[in-house]
């Protein structure tokens, strides 16, 4: 499945793209619920992940890599969520960026050949987070 950018997605990028608000850091994180994000997904429509050793990953701007093309292309490095105990059972669907300070969502994907099955101390989810415009 593809990346989407829900329409509050696309109103917080137009504004932050147009300075009328202050830009916040992201935060990449996991979410456990059997969900496909849609338009109107907001940050209430995903279940965040929370096996033992889980917690959201901040993304720092300046770490941002941009490659103007066609399509122009954002790209993070390859980020990892790492289990730290066993007898778990917890199926990973997607990820999700959010603002660190609001909390709402900004972007969603669900994993194309998931869910992930986080069960044992050493399991691990990546995630490169990356946008594309054209």
């Amino acid at each position: 499945m593809a990346l989407l950018v829900p329409n509050q997605g696309e109103v917080i990028a137009l504004n932050a793209l147009l300075n009328k608000t202050a830009p916040q850091e992201l935060d990449l994180c996991l979410f456990k619920n059997d969900y496909t994000p849609i338009e109107a997904t907001t940050e209430a429509n995903v279940t965040a992940a929370d096996f033992t050793g889980y917690a959201a990953i901040e993304l720092t701007a300046a770490s941002w890599t941009t490659t103007p093309g066609a399509p122009t292309e954002s790209v993070y490095a390859q980020q990892t969520f790492t289990s730290t105990a066993g007898s778990q059972n917890q199926s990973i669907y997607g990820y999700y960026v959010k603002q660190r300070v609001s909390g709402k969502l900004v972007w969603a994907e669900r994993f194309s050949d998931g869910p992930y099955t986080i069960v044992n101390d050493g399991d691990a989810i990546k995630v490169t987070p990356k946008i594309t415009a054209d």
